[in-house]
C-alpha cells in the first residue's frame, strides 16, 4: 500500500488517454475510478470506492460461467508477481444505456488492460485497470466478415450454378431413354434453373434452338434494363450491340447450325446493349445443352463495367501522377545554370546554404530570369531529391480550378467531378512544392494554403477526411509583395511565412558578362535542334546582344537566338539588330541621363504591367502615378504602344 493516506489525484491519467479507468492497490481494492466509468456503468462513485474489484465487477448475462471473473483474477495476479502489463481477451457485456428512456440494455465489447505502477524499489504501488471500449470495431469487424462471407458464398453459388447445369446437361443425356419426353425434361430442368438462377451474381439465359430467348434470372433485367414481358421469346439479339452480331458467336445461325461451349472474354472486348441504346463490357461464356430431341443453349453474361473503371481509374491516376512529376521538365530546361557573374555566383552561393536545410524559400526576380531553375536546384541539392517536385502555376490556372488542383476534390464534389483527383500539395507529400507565380494567388485562397502549410494537412473538396503532407514549399514571383500586402493584396501573415529565405534573381542587365556564355549555349542548343550549322558569331552582333537592356531577360535573350539561328542561312550568325536598335539600347553609363532612365523604367513597367496602364495592376499604380500623368509622360518621352506591346 502507498504510504500516504489519501490516493493521488489520476485526473490526468484519465484525461490523456480514451478509456475507462479503475485504480487498485494490491489487494485490489478499488482507490480511484474515472467519470468514463461510473457513467458507462451507471454506477456512483462513492458505491465502489473502497470495494474490491471483484464485489463491484459488473454481472454479465453472456458469462453464466463467470469466466470472465476468472480470467480477471487470472490477470491481476500476473500484473501482481509478474509486475508487467497483463491484457485481457476482449469482454462481451449489456451494459444499460445511460441515454435510453426506459434504460434498456446494450450489447458492449470491452478490452480490459491491467498495468503495474512500480516504486524506485520495483515494489507495486497500484495496478491501474484500464477498459477499452471496443464495440463499434467489433461491430465492424463482424460486418466485414458478414460480407465476405456472403460473398463467397454468391461466388460458391454462381460456381455451382455452371457446375450443376453443365453436369445436368449429360445427365439428361444419359438418361434420355429413361424420361418420358423431352418437354418433360426440360421442365424439370427449368425447375432447377429457377432456384439456382436467382442467386447468382451473373445474367443468366436460356434460348431455344433458334436464339430466341426462353428463360433468364432477374440479373439480366438489372444489366440490360428490359422488362420480362419484353424479353420473352424475344432473339437475343436485342442484347447485343449491332456491330458484333455478324462476327458474335450468339448469332442465331450459330444456334441452329452447330452450338458450342466458347469463354468471350479472351483477347475480345465485348459488349451488352441496354434498353436506352448504351453498352456496357462484360464477359459471355456460351454452352449448349441437349434436351432429348430439343437443344438449348446457356448464356452467362458477367458484367465488368466496375472492373473496367477500377481499371481506368487506377490507369488515370497513375499518368496524372507521370505527367504532374514529369511537367517541370519542358524542352528548354538548361543542363546547368549558365553565367561566371559575381551577381550569379552570389545567388547560387544562397541555393547551396539553404538548399541543405528544410526552409520556405521565397525566389523574387523579373519574369525571365531563371527562378524555375533555382527552384529545380533547390530540389536537387535538398535531401528530398529522392521525392517528386510538383509545380503549380497560380498564374497560368483559372480562379475556379486552382483550389482543386491545389487540395484535389471528392467524385461528385462539384459539377463535372466525374472522379477523385488527388491535389498537387498531395502528390508532393514527402517532396517539394514550387508555387510559381504566387502573386497571382487569389485573396479566398491565402488562408486556406497558409492553413495547409502551418498545420501540415489538408482537405479535398467534398470531402471530410484530413489528409497529412509533409512538403518543403519553394514560391516564386515576379511582383512586389510587400506592396501587395501594403495595398491589402496580399496577406501578411502569408507574406511573412513565404519569406523564410528569400533569393532574389539578378536580372539579364545586371550580369551582362554572362550574356556571351547564354548567347554560345542558345545558339549551339537551336543550331542542333534545327539541323543548322553555326560557327561564328560576329563580334558587332555579340556586342549588340549584351548593350541591349533585355527587358524579358533569358526568356527574350533564347527567343531572339532562336529567331536568329532561323533566319541565318550559313556557318555565321545573322541576327536581326535592327530590333535592338530602339528606346531599350542600353546606352553606357555616362552616356545615360536622368530621362533615359526614367523612359527605361516606364517602358519595363509597362512591359511586365503587358501594357496594362490602368487599374489596381495597372502600370500607373506599380509607378505611383495617375493614369493622366503617365499619359502625359508617354507623350513627352516619345513612347508608342508599339514599344511595349
Amino acid at each position: 500500500m502507498p504510504k500516504t493516506s489519501q490516493a493521488p489525484d489520476f485526473h490526468v491519467l484519465f484525461e490523456s488517454v480514451p478509456g475507462l479507468y479503475l485504480v487498485l492497490d494490491p489487494d485490489f481494492k478499488i482507490i480511484a475510478v474515472s467519470d468514463a466509468y461510473l457513467r458507462a456503468t451507471m454506477t456512483q462513485r462513492e458505491q465502489i470506492l473502497g470495494r474490491g474489484i471483484f464485489d463491484v465487477f459488473p454481472d454479465n448475462p453472456n458469462d453464466p460461467n463467470a469466466t470472465g471473473v476468472r480470467n480477471l483474477n487470472a490477470s491481476l495476479q500476473r500484473v501482481l508477481h509478474d509486475k508487467v502489463p497483463d491484457t485481457m481477451a476482449v469482454q462481451k457485456y449489456d451494459i444499460r444505456n445511460p441515454t435510453s428512456a426506459g434504460g434498456e440494455f446494450e450489447e458492449r465489447y470491452w478490452s480490459p488492460v491491467n498495468s503495474p505502477v512500480l516504486d524506485s524499489n520495483n515494489d507495486l504501488l497500484y495496478i491501474i485497470h484500464r477498459v477499452e471500449d471496443v464495440t463499434e470495431f467489433v461491430r465492424t469487424k463482424r460486418q466485414e466478415a458478414h460480407q465476405e462471407k456472403l460473398a463467397e458464398e454468391l461466388r460458391a453459388r454462381a460456381a455451382k450454378i455452371e457446375s450443376e447445369l453443365f453436369l445436368r446437361a449429360r445427365e439428361v443425356q444419359e438418361t434420355n431413354q429413361r424420361l418420358a419426353s423431352a418437354n418433360e425434361k426440360l421442365a424439370k430442368s427449368e425447375e432447377k434453373f429457377r432456384s439456382l438462377f436467382e442467386h447468382s451474381p451473373d445474367a443468366i439465359i436460356v434460348t431455344d434452338r433458334s436464339g430466341r430467348i426462353a428463360e433468364f434470372n432477374s440479373q439480366v433485367g438489372n444489366f440490360f434494363g428490359y422488362e420480362p414481358a419484353e424479353l420473352k421469346n424475344q432473339s437475343i439479339e436485342i442484347l447485343i450491340p449491332e456491330r458484333f452480331r455478324k462476327a458474335h458467336p450468339t448469332h442465331r445461325t450459330h444456334y441452329a447450325a452447330d452450338p458450342h461451349t466458347r469463354p468471350m472474354g479472351a483477347g475480345l472486348q465485348l459488349f451488352g446493349r441496354r434498353k436506352d441504346g448504351s453498352e456496357f463490357p462484360a464477359d459471355i461464356m456460351l454452352s449448349p445443352m441437349d434436351f432429348g430431341e430439343g437443344k438449348v443453349v446457356l448464356a452467362v453474361v458477367r458484367d465488368l463495367s466496375e472492373k473496367v473503371r477500377a481499371e481506368e481509374e487506377l490507369q488515370r491516376k497513375e499518368r496524372e501522377r507521370r505527367y504532374l512529376e514529369e511537367e517541370f521538365i519542358t524542352e528548354h530546361r538548361f543542363e546547368d545554370i549558365i553565367g561566371e557573374s559575381k551577381a550569379l555566383k552570389a545567388v547560387l552561393k544562397q541555393v547551396e546554404t539553404v538548399a541543405a536545410t528544410d526552409v520556405t524559400v521565397l525566389i523574387l526576380g523579373e519574369t525571365g530570369t531563371g527562378k524555375d531553375l533555382i527552384a529545380r536546384a533547390i530540389h536537387d541539392l535538398s535531401a528530398r531529391n529522392q521525392r517528386s517536385m510538383i509545380k503549380l502555376n497560380c498564374a497560368a490556372i483559372p480562379t475556379g480550378l486552382l483550389e482543386s488542383e491545389l487540395f484535389g476534390h471528392e467524385k461528385g464534389a462539384f459539377t463535372g467531378a466525374l472522379s477523385q483527383k488527388i491535389g498537387r500539395l498531395e502528390l508532393a507529400d514527402k517532396g517539394t512544392f514550387f508555387l510559381d507565380e504566387v502573386g497571382d494567388l487569389p485573396l479566398e485562397l491565402q488562408p486556406k494554403i497558409l492553413r495547409a502549410l502551418q498545420e501540415k494537412e489538408i482537405e479535398r473538396l467534398g470531402g471530410t477526411r484530413t489528409i497529412p503532407v509533409d512538403v518543403r514549399l519553394i514560391a516564386a514571383t515576379n511582383r512586389d509583395l510587400a506592396k501587395m500586402v501594403a495595398d491589402r493584396e496580399f496577406r501578411s501573415d502569408l507574406y511573412y511565412r513565404l519569406r523564410v529565405f528569400p533569393v532574389t534573381l539578378p536580372p539579364l542587365r545586371e550580369r551582362r558578362e554572362d550574356i556571351p556564355l547564354l548567347v554560345s549555349y542558345f545558339v549551339d542548343k537551336h543550331a542542333r535542334r534545327l539541323n543548322r550549322r553555326i560557327e561564328t558569331i560576329p563580334p558587332d552582333v555579340m556586342k549588340a546582344l549584351t548593350r541591349w537592356d533585355w527587358p524579358g531577360n533569358i526568356r527574350e535573350l533564347e527567343n531572339f537566338v532562336e529567331r536568329a539561328v532561323i533566319l541565318s542561312k550559313g556557318p555565321t550568325l545573322h541576327a536581326p539588330l535592327s530590333e535592338l536598335e530602339g528606346p531599350s539600347d542600353a546606352p553606357s553609363d555616362e552616356d545615360r541621363t536622368l530621362e533615359s532612365a526614367e523612359r527605361d523604367h516606364i517602358l519595363r513597367t509597362l512591359r511586365e504591367c503587358k501594357g496594362v496602364i490602368a487599374g489596381k495592376h495597372g502600370a500607373a499604380a506599380r509607378l505611383g502615378l495617375k493614369r493622366t500623368t503617365l499619359n502625359s509622360k508617354l507623350k513627352k518621352l516619345g513612347i508608342e504602344r508599339s514599344d511595349y506591346i
